[in-house]
């Protein structure tokens, strides 16, 4: 494997450039068009070159002001309000996966390119903005040493970590502005290999329970069966006593869960697989059903992976249909509803959703942050681009959006980007003082 490595390097703008042209298909929404499977010896790669924002900010929708509100952070995933107002941001990286293929080695060295190059800070950070102007009077490292922490909950006095190997519960005082005491195992979490890592969070409407989102690892099962055990799933883990059960299975990589306000119902965004072809699998938002399959890895939107060794007619006739595509690649990373009226008008029901941004196709895709409406608890119309400017107009990455956090309090949006290492906060020009907290 280390013989091919500087082949392959100087061989890949040979093989990008032989990459066809995507074509023009409507892929959002609960009906997307799937064309068939383009498998190819190395598959369609490109990343968009980090070049930061200068003196640029994101674009955001008229009425709406947008501001950095902390810069300079070890790359920021996902975000928590807790009930005095102060936001957390969990920093860091994980995942070890070894290359098993000469293109898997050839796809790390091109999404190595578009990524931060900061080391993993492994911590959560709080900020503290009592006034709500955007410009925090407190920043501190909340608590350090942790392990690759994604996933954040808070119930009843409780924060709790999902780290890439164990759920962590910590005690918290209100107010308090750091936390040395060490976290209480509540249960472990699937991490051989970690192929995905991340492992998304949230806890039910009734605080009781928890429930996180653990990826596969592989892309369509090249590693063997007996390592996806547990894998493409999301758990239901009852906070006090750790015990655990499967709600769902099927779901490659769900990176972000989020409770639906209307319903009380659990949602999640998932990640498709890779190498069929630039728009053969798109990414989606979909409601987690109790005991639903939705394909992973033997078919996907209702057609099969012929890659998948050994096929299971049984499974693909048992898979379930995502709610709402989202579009292939678009390595949708956070989710967030819209609660008490949101910001009003067009953006009261609904859900923000973060897009990373692609690397297996030639033409990139999302790199934004989308509005998705809902109506009685429901995808209700087509995605809104809510915060753009992420891509230059010449296809240079300014950042990378992760984690989006709605904060009804305060009615603002905060986005995490973690090409940047920066979080965003967009609120209404005209935003009132902040509510106070609950």
């Amino acid at each position: 494997m280390t013989r091919f490595l500087p082949a392959a390097v100087a061989a890949i703008p040979l093989m990008l450039a032989a990459c066809g042209n995507d074509s023009d298909l409507r892929q959002t929404g609960p009906s997307p068009e799937i064309p068939d499977i383009k498998e190819t010896l190395v598959p369609s790669m490109k990343i968009a070159k980090p070049v930061g924002w200068g003196d640029e900010v994101p674009t955001v929708p008229d009425g709406f002001t947008v501001n950095a509100m902390a810069t300079g952070l070890q790359i920021p995933r996902q975000m928590l309000v807790l009930p005095n107002g102060d936001i957390l941001v969990a920093e860091g990286r994980g995942g070890n996966a070894p290359a098993l293929r000469p293109k898997d080695v050839i796809a790390g060295v091109i999404k190595k390119r578009g990524n931060t190059q900061v080391d993993s800070g492994d911590r959560i950070t709080l900020l503290r903005d009592a006034n709500n102007d955007g410009r925090p009077e407190v920043r501190t490292v909340f608590i350090d040493n942790l392990n690759a922490p994604y996933g954040l909950a808070f119930v009843d006095g409780y924060l709790y970590v999902a780290n890439q190997d164990a759920v962590l519960r910590f005690v918290y005082q209100p107010g308090q502005t750091r936390i040395t005491a060490a976290g209480q195992e509540v249960t472990k979490l699937p991490s051989a290999i970690n192929h995905h890592w991340t492992k998304a969070m949230t806890a039910s409407a009734d605080g009781q329970t928890l429930y996180v989102g653990i990826g596969s690892n592989s892309n369509a099962g090249e590693r063997g069966m007996a390592v996806e055990e547990e894998r493409a799933v999301v758990w239901a883990i009852d906070r006090e006593t750790g015990a655990r059960r499967t709600v769902a299975r099927g779901l490659r990589n769900p990176t972000a869960l989020a409770i639906e306000p209307q319903t009380s119902a659990l949602w999640a965004v998932v990640n498709e697989r890779d190498e069929i072809g630039p728009q053969a699998s798109p990414d989606y938002l979909t409601s987690v059903r109790e005991g639903a399959f939705y394909g992973w890895p033997y078919s996907y939107w209702g057609k099969v992976d012929p890659r998948v060794r050994p096929q299971k007619p049984d499974m693909v006739a048992k898979a379930i249909m995502p709610d709402y595509a989202l579009g292939s690649h678009v390595a949708a990373l956070g989710l967030s509803f819209a609660r008490d009226g949101g910001f009003g008008g067009p953006f009261s029901q609904g859900a923000f959703i973060g897009e990373h941004g692609s690397w297996n196709r030639k033409d990139l895709a999302g790199y934004k942050v989308v509005w998705v409406p809902f109506a009685a608890g429901q995808p209700n119309g087509q995605p809104v681009d809510f915060v753009t400017g992420f891509l230059t107009d010449g296809g240079q990455a300014r950042g990378r959006p992760v984690g989006v956090l709605f904060d009804p309090e305060r009615r603002i949006l905060l986005v995490a980007d973690d090409l940047s290492n920066t979080i965003w906060r967009i609120a209404p020009r005209a935003a009132g003082p902040a509510r106070p907290p609950a």
